[in-house]
């Protein structure tokens, strides 16, 4: 599993205002749309596309689209939901999946108790929408899931990661079967902050994303 921090004087500025406890809900929310654009657009790079031509004005040329099956953007319930349309404006031709994912007060595994996603994921590149990387859990469940569905290229857009969580999601995926360790994996995110606190929250981190995206519940 690649990760991809993406430095750029903008994005720091957004992340740095995003961190600042003083920055209420609202201007929030548009801070973080705004920065996962410039995260998406990195995260994109590999996007598949074929060739093809157009008519300009004055004369054919040669240019790419994006390639079938389109890519499926997939955020994870709830907070993933303020990164979509961040996400979309660059690729408003992508379809759009869904995955909530909770403990399971059995096994304390992560397990899925939302899932609007197709059931055949062949050939098909996945985005998934997540903003904090914390424990890794939730994460690993979720590339474990549409990796068994069939997809072989999948990129996850975090705002901040914690050492912690990137490990523990490479050491999950390190135990799959052989075919499914061939999968292309990567995250891509504004920064790897320090660690993680005794309640697995990031530090220095910008607190709990879902709340701050929407107030608390």
């Amino acid at each position: 599993m690649d990760v991809h921090v993406i430095d750029h004087p903008l994005v720091a500025h957004k992340l740095t205002i995003l961190r600042d406890v003083r920055t209420d809900s609202p201007t929030f929310r548009r801070l973080a749309d705004e920065l996962v654009t410039l995260l998406a657009y990195e995260a994109t790079r590999d996007v598949r596309v074929t060739e093809t031509t157009v008519e300009t004005p004055l004369a054919p040329a040669p240019g790419v689209q994006l390639s079938r099956p389109r890519p499926l953007v997939v955020p994870i319930l709830r907070a993933g939901l303020g990164m979509l349309d961040g996400m979309t404006r660059l690729l408003p031709t992508s379809e759009v999946g869904f995955l909530g994912m909770a403990r399971d007060e059995d096994t304390l595994l992560p397990a899925a108790y939302a899932d609007r996603l197709p059931h055949d994921l062949s050939e098909r590149q996945c985005y998934v929408l997540d903003p904090m990387l914390a424990t890794g859990g939730t994460l690993a469940a979720s590339l474990r899931l549409l990796i068994d569905r069939g997809a072989d290229h999948i990129t996850s857009i975090c705002l901040l990661a914690a050492p912690e969580g990137l490990e523990a999601t490479r050491a999950k995926l390190a135990q799959a079967a052989p075919d499914e360790r061939s999968v292309k994996l990567r995250v891509v995110t504004a920064a790897v902050d320090e660690r993680l606190d005794a309640n697995g929250f990031i530090v220095p981190g910008l607190g709990d994303a879902g709340d701050r995206l929407y107030g608390c519940l």
